[in-house]
């Protein structure tokens, strides 16, 4: 089953073996929802005891593990969630996961590649598309430069203005 990343362990916090977590979810109330959690490298399921929310950070505790000495290993590595554990999302929101990998045509039908990377650059998403020349394309992701995305068919169509493909 295909895992998706919620988050990353930045390091530990304090003695009594709590962590450190990088969000990566729009919407860091997401552990609330979460009794468990994977942690990358680790085939059981980790039930969240604490969480704390910081301005730039949360800070979780882990059933069972009271102790720095036992959390020090899950440093640098990803809270996984599988998909029965996905919120829905509202419509024309779409998971990273769902998108990397699509073929990317333009609405004339020339195929320009797959989408290999999202980046968050300021207000909106960038979509680094990677074409068979090994070229990157980036385009933003706004309805203007992305009319369409279909998982369905497994596409995305990009309308893109001149110049940002050459």
């Amino acid at each position: 089953m295909k895992k998706l990343k919620v988050g990353k362990i930045l390091n530990t916090h304090g003695i009594k073996g709590e962590l450190k977590i990088g969000s990566l979810t729009d919407y860091d109330e997401r552990f609330e929802e979460l009794q468990w959690t994977y942690i990358e490298g680790y085939e059981e399921k980790f039930y969240i005891n604490k969480i704390k929310y910081r301005p730039k950070d949360i800070i979780i505790s882990l059933e069972g593990y009271t102790n720095i000495n036992e959390v020090e290993k899950f440093k640098g590595k990803y809270l996984l969630i599988d998909e029965t554990q996905k919120r829905d999302l509202p419509d024309d929101t779409y998971y990273v996961t769902d998108i990397i990998g699509l073929d990317v045509y333009t609405v004339k039908d020339e195929y320009l590649g797959k989408v290999v990377d999202i980046l968050q650059a300021g207000s909106n998403e960038v979509y680094v598309i990677k074409g068979e020349t090994g070229k990157e394309i980036m385009i933003p992701s706004v309805k203007e430069f992305i009319p369409e995305i279909s998982l369905k068919d497994g596409k995305v169509l990009v309308d893109p203005i001149e110049g940002m493909i050459e």
